[in-house]
């Protein structure tokens, strides 16, 4: 009997990992579509899911008939180092393409249950020109330019991604091409869900934009003892949950004291329900996921520009060693770039031999490293983090688990 009993505890437990990963994956979950199997089991867990955000990092998770969402706050809303992608190129958004699913969005919330490539566009181009406070931020949008339009049909495809929209008819490219249009349906319940404040907008009287959107996401918290340390609590596990590695001295000293004491409880809570495995080091915490899955930013990963970003992150390493806490400049990774293109050039892609290729490839790299937490770049250059030692030559194994990001 306690051996079924057993097996019954480990199948629900492996069932709840399963169900917590979807969610911390894709935290809008449809009902229908591609979605709806990951939603079926989210939802076979929802009330422990509940429980579970609630006491831990503080998230609020909402499920109906129709979506499942986890409305994540990340524990530094100015980390730039993750943005949305381009589905199909990888590229990063720029910030008129933020502004673009802004007023999609706005467009949608006013539209049918249908609506076309084209009239989405025309309703982001109609909000630009009616507001001149997009012109004085630098905001254009010009339907004639083949780079605008990429932009409005790369914030529809991560729309797609995303549940809001579903293709009926037509295809983007199409549109791209100025030879046709696309028709989508609305899912309205994902549309409605998108939107993630802690304050109405209409309840905040600060005038200067940085200000306002300050207090869109302004948290409260009791005052006694008990909020003050659940704030603690929520913002440890916010990183732990969303950043690929937790480093001690970017935490404030009540933070690290908190951790230093509950670090046992806290990383069991969440070893337990995810999977992933803490990594204990000196200067932090990797959370490091055994199976990959959760991982969406690799190293390594397979192809020219995986390959590159390893060989770069071991140089880094190797500097890293020798000189902790010293930046490499730019100017001296596009050289070492060029050098491995040199050597490599019979085995890597065409784009990677072409002149000046050293830079992308350099761009690319950085952008991945500082994903997960393993360089930090800024006007001094390149600085190696601590947990880019993992990385140094001959320390890499197959079969090892991915940092988690």
């Amino acid at each position: 009997m306690t051996s079924t009993a057993s097996l019954i505890s480990a199948s629900l437990d492996s069932e709840r990992q399963r169900a917590m990963r979807a969610i911390l994956q894709q935290p809008l979950l449809s009902a229908e579509g591609a979605d709806a199997e990951a939603y079926l089991l989210v939802r076979r867990h929802a009330q422990w899911l509940k429980e579970w955000f609630s006491r831990h990092p503080d998230w609020n998770f909402h499920i109906d008939t129709e979506i499942a969402r986890l409305r994540k706050t990340p524990a530094d809303l100015a980390d730039g180092t993750r943005p949305a992608t381009d589905p199909n190129r990888g590229a990063s958004f720029t910030k008129r393409r933020y502004v673009l699913i802004c007023l999609t969005l706005t467009t949608l919330e006013q539209a049918e249950r249908q609506i076309v490539l084209g009239r989405l566009a025309e309703g982001a181009m109609e909000l630009i020109a009616s507001d001149p406070s997009f012109e004085a931020a630098g905001i254009h949008f010009d339907l004639k330019s083949q780079d605008q339009r990429r932009d409005m049909v790369d914030v529809v495809r991560l729309l797609i991604d995303l549940g809001v929209l579903r293709r009926v008819h037509g295809d983007e490219q199409q549109y791209l091409n100025q030879s046709g249009d696309v028709l989508y349906n609305i899912n309205r319940p994902a549309l409605a869900a998108m939107l993630n404040l802690h304050n109405s907008p209409s309840a905040i009287a600060a005038t200067l934009t940085r200000e306002r959107t300050a207090r869109l996401t302004q948290e409260f918290a009791p005052a006694s003892e008990e909020g003050k340390n659940r704030t603690i609590r929520s913002a440890i596990v916010r990183r732990l949950l969303d950043n690929p590695v937790l480093y001690f001295d970017e935490i404030s000293a009540d933070e690290r004291a908190y951790l230093s004491s509950q670090r046992g409880y806290l990383l069991s809570q969440i070893s337990q329900a995810t999977g992933l495995v803490p990594e204990i080091r000196r200067e932090g915490i990797a959370m490091l996921d055994p199976t990959g899955d959760l991982t969406d930013v690799g190293l390594p990963e397979e192809g020219t520009y995986g390959h590159a970003a390893l060989l770069l992150a071991e140089y880094l390493a190797a500097h890293g060693k020798e000189n902790p806490g010293q930046p490499v400049s730019l100017t001296g990774l596009h050289r070492y770039a060029a050098e491995l293109i040199e050597e490599h050039r019979s085995h890597w892609c065409r784009d990677a031999r072409e002149a000046g290729a050293e830079i992308d490839i350099v761009e690319r790299t950085i952008d991945r490293l500082a994903a997960l937490r393993l360089v930090r770049s800024d006007e001094m250059g390149i600085t190696p983090l601590p947990a880019i030692a993992r990385y140094a030559l001959g320390m890499l194994t197959s079969g090892g688990a991915a940092i988690h990001e």
